[in-house]
């Protein structure tokens, strides 16, 4: 299934949270915390946003840092994703 956001919004697919600890231990499932850095997957044209013109900053393939509460989650087609706008995303990854 394919999505196409609309305005502002931004589709991510979180990145796997570790498996375990630096230090080698393992951690629970029900323990992880949600991970904030994602990879786009889809991103909205932008535009008049509560008057004011939104240009999009982030494209398809971008890692991002986004905030830990921010946007809404969805499965589709067996996988996760999230829906924000892209004002809840703090920071594009350069590697």
């Amino acid at each position: 299934m394919t999505l196409k956001p609309l305005f502002d919004k931004v589709v991510l697919k979180a990145k796997e949270a570790d498996d375990k600890t630096a230090s080698g231990i393992f951690i629970a499932s029900a323990s992880k915390e949600k991970p904030q850095m994602a990879t786009v997957v889809a991103v909205g044209p932008g535009g008049i946003i509560d008057g004011k013109e939104v240009f999009m900053q982030v494209k398809i393939g971008d890692e991002v840092l986004y905030s830990k509460y921010a946007g809404s989650d969805f499965k589709l087609d067996g996988e996760e994703v999230t829906v924000v706008r892209q004002s809840d995303i703090l920071a594009i990854v350069i590697k």
